[in-house]
């Protein structure tokens, strides 16, 4: 019995396991692997480094909710701000009461001519609003930044996986054009290296979906409860003060 074919299967079997199949790939399948591996990388990076902040914005902002409903007084509630850990709709309620204390100061400045000040009052009321929007703008930015990475990866990764495994795919041809045999010793490594490819890539791409649609919806969940804490605070800005 010849001990050929029992050689060929054993190197063939040493040629794909894993670990070979990477150190063993083209040079563009490898460049397509590393890609995929910093992708994946990059978007386990963002997806612990999100889910804190998010988590941390939610908390926060639940108990700044709490105290404000349970507070009378919004400067009470401005030096209770200053000296808890800031959060989306805390800032909100910062920028709103920043703008009202201005204008404020310049009403009294106008004091003297009430027709003036009496002209004023929509103005004002646009200015407060004005900075209302641009503190939840600033907030919303400050969440979604770097989210869009795990966009990319969830979009592109399948698709660079198979870039490579058609790479490694087109080898495994031209071996078997080379060598005139379309034998297993000689299909098989290029075929497995091409799907190791497309492995890595919905490696990368399946966790990038998933957290990506989750941080979505806890960012749209906290935008609302921006927009609604914005509304509640001019309507009392208004009753209030104009």
């Amino acid at each position: 019995m010849s001990l050929l074919p029992l050689i060929l299967e054993a190197g063939a079997g040493d040629r794909l396991d894993i670990i070979s199949l990477i150190l063993n790939a083209s040079p563009v399948v490898k460049g397509v692997m590393g890609l995929l591996i910093g992708m994946s990388v990059l978007s386990w990076f963002v997806i612990g480094s999100k889910s804190i902040y998010l988590s941390n914005a939610a908390n926060r902002s639940m108990r700044f909710q709490d105290m404000f409903w349970k507070t009378g007084r919004l400067d009470d509630i401005w030096r209770a701000t200053e000296a808890a850990k800031p959060s989306p709709v805390s800032e909100v309620f910062r920028a709103g009461y920043t703008e009202l204390a201005k204008l404020q100061r310049r009403r009294q400045e106008q004091s003297s001519d009430p027709n003036a000040a009496s002209e004023d009052l929509l103005g004002d009321i646009e200015s407060i609003q004005r900075a209302l929007d641009r503190a939840r703008t600033t907030a919303i930015t400050e969440m979604e930044s770097r989210v869009p990475l795990l966009g990319t990866t969830a979009s592109a990764g399948p698709f660079i996986g198979l870039f490579g495994t058609v790479w490694g795919i087109m080898n495994s041809f031209r071996n078997i054009g080379a060598k005139g045999a379309a034998n297993l010793a000689t299909v098989a490594p290029g075929i497995a290296e091409a799907l190791v490819a497309t492995a890595i890539g919905l490696m990368a791409a399946i966790p990038a979906v998933m957290f990506y649609n989750y941080f979505s919806r806890r960012i749209r969940v906290i935008t609302s409860e921006m927009e609604t804490f914005s509304s509640d605070f001019l309507n009392i800005i208004r009753r209030r003060f104009f």
